[in-house]
């Protein structure tokens, strides 16, 4: 498994159209056999700034699998306007230092 992080910084005022967009986008995500899970965080000291988590089965998966997949078009339509407010998209390795509580 991978995790990608995909950092926006928005424009001013276009937080609500930018959360329906991914909202759209996400349907692209579950329908494809290579995204594990996401989640879309705002920052709660600055809200033009986002991060989305996206869990793959592997780079490989994300950037040959989905990207070349038939939903990625739909996904591409829905978040394209946005692209250009990016400030990081990198993949990144879980290391063991982890835990947690439940929520």
């Amino acid at each position: 498994m991978i995790v990608e992080y995909i950092r926006y910084a928005l424009p001013t005022g276009t937080s609500a159209a930018f959360g329906q967009a991914y909202a759209e986008a996400a349907r692209s995500l579950d329908q494809s056999e290579h995204c594990l899970a996401y989640e879309l965080s705002r920052c709660a000291e600055d809200d033009a700034r986002y991060i989305l988590r996206i869990e793959w089965t592997s780079a490989d998966g994300h950037m040959q699998g989905f990207r070349k997949s038939a939903v990625f078009a739909a996904f591409f339509k829905a978040i394209g306007p946005y692209v250009g407010h990016i400030e990081e998209m990198r993949h990144y390795e879980l290391t063991a230092v982890r835990g947690g509580k439940a929520a």
